[in-house]
């Protein structure tokens, strides 16, 4: 196993942080010791999970260049070492081929393959001189799976799966953890859920529980690509 690091300094990065697996990821990381940064389009329903993990909340397009360099610039400016980064931002924008907004479909993308380009470059910036960390990608069945009118989310999920491949290629022999998560079913969310358990959806926090054993491999066997899906989930 690999050793987590107990440095003070070290961080957990979660860019897409909401109510599910991105509140699961910070509870959890935290519980480990690692200081929480959130990044979220809209960080107004964050109070309660900063207040219960000490995570700070940042609010912004990862899209933009500029927002999420400022980002990484206010870690760096704050003393803090990005030990583990995960990119958790989703895109839900489905429709016919002939009837989908051009608009909407490149905010798709920008938002879930281009936004994940520019947290790893930021990323890979801070872990190569270190020659550690770990930088995960929540995927999900359309990066495998191009189903009739999601060509929108497809077209992000693929890419997003290219890009972590990518990563991972030039990043291992340097000593960074570049892995891609397939979430092949839906995840369950407390807003929706209430404190129900329905293990034919995915349980965030055991999902959790999964990326933290990614971040904990020894680079003698590290995962690349994993897919976790509910037993109840056709394959």
């Amino acid at each position: 196993m690999k050793e987590t690091s107990t440095n003070p300094r070290s961080a957990a990065v979660i860019v897409g942080a909401g109510n599910g697996l991105g509140a699961s990821l910070a509870r959890l990381f935290s519980l480990e010791g690692l200081r929480v940064i959130l990044m979220a389009r809209d960080g107004s329903g964050l109070a309660q999970l900063s207040r219960d993990t000490g995570a700070r909340v940042h609010t912004g397009e990862c899209s933009d260049p500029e927002v999420t360099a400022s980002l990484f610039s206010q870690i760096d400016q704050d003393g803090l070492v990005p030990e583990v980064v995960v990119f958790n931002v989703g895109s839900r924008h489905r429709g016919a081929i002939d009837t989908l907004d051009p608009a909407k479909v490149e905010e798709s993308w920008r938002t879930g393959c281009f936004g994940a380009f520019l947290v790893a470059q930021q990323a890979a910036r801070r872990m190569i001189p270190r020659r550690r960390g770990t930088l995960l990608f929540t995927g999900g069945t359309a990066s495998v799976r191009a189903d009739a009118e999601n060509s929108a989310v497809a077209m992000a999920k693929f890419g997003l799966r290219a890009l972590a491949a990518s990563v991972a290629r030039e990043l291992s022999p340097r000593g960074i953890h570049v892995a891609h998560v397939v979430i092949d079913g839906t995840i369950a969310n407390p807003e929706y859920n209430g404190d129900r358990r329905d293990d034919n959806d995915l349980d965030p926090d055991a999902i959790s529980r999964t990326y933290l054993e990614l971040h904990r491999q020894h680079r003698s066997c590290w995962t690349s690509e994993l897919s976790v899906r509910p037993w109840s989930e056709s394959f």
